[in-house]
């Protein structure tokens, strides 16, 4: 990997944990990041944006405080909102998948980040649930879905379509693979 690529990486994970500072108090905190997931793999590409979002996990896990909040360690990360931060993962690896194969262009890039969304969604939506019942009793589907997903659509929508449109005036400036 060439240093350019390496501090493209580098300044994408500090964009993500910059977008998790900007926050909303609630059960799952309303933040920026998935914008910034968005952001790294529509502009580094799949690989590029993805170990991005992998170093931004990491430094969050090893005590960084780059989470909501400005929290790390591992503990936040293994918490009830933990899946949804390693849903990022996932999130950028499905949307690395589906460019590859569909291409980087708007509608393609657009599907890939509403599939890594829902992958970010399902995956943080059964660890939350797997976590509140192993420390709280056992919690429904639904009332997880209103309070962790429901709420998180609209916004998560308006991001997406931020993101496409920064995308597209931006692409040209970040430096291929």
């Amino acid at each position: 990997m060439k240093t350019r690529d390496l501090t493209l990486i580098a300044v994408f994970a500090a964009v993500i944990a910059v977008c998790a500072w900007i926050s909303i108090p609630a059960a799952v905190p309303f933040t920026l990041q998935t914008l910034g997931i968005f952001l790294a793999v529509g502009l580094l590409g799949g690989r590029r944006g993805t170990i991005s979002a992998a170093v931004y996990l990491l430094l969050g896990a090893v005590g960084a405080p780059v989470f909501s909040g400005f929290n790390g360690g591992i503990g936040y990360l293994l918490g009830a909102t933990g899946g949804y931060l390693l849903g990022f993962l996932a999130m950028a690896a499905v949307m690395w998948g589906l460019t590859a194969a569909l291409g980087d262009g708007p509608p393609a890039m657009a599907l890939a980040m509403v599939l890594g969304l829902l992958a970010c969604y399902a995956l943080g939506t059964a660890w939350f649930m797997a976590v509140y019942t192993r420390t709280r009793g056992a919690i429904s589907l639904l009332s997880v879905l209103s309070s962790c997903v429901f709420p998180f659509l609209l916004p998560d929508l308006l991001k997406l379509g931020l993101a496409l449109l920064l995308i597209r005036r931006l692409k040209g400036l970040v430096p291929a693979a």
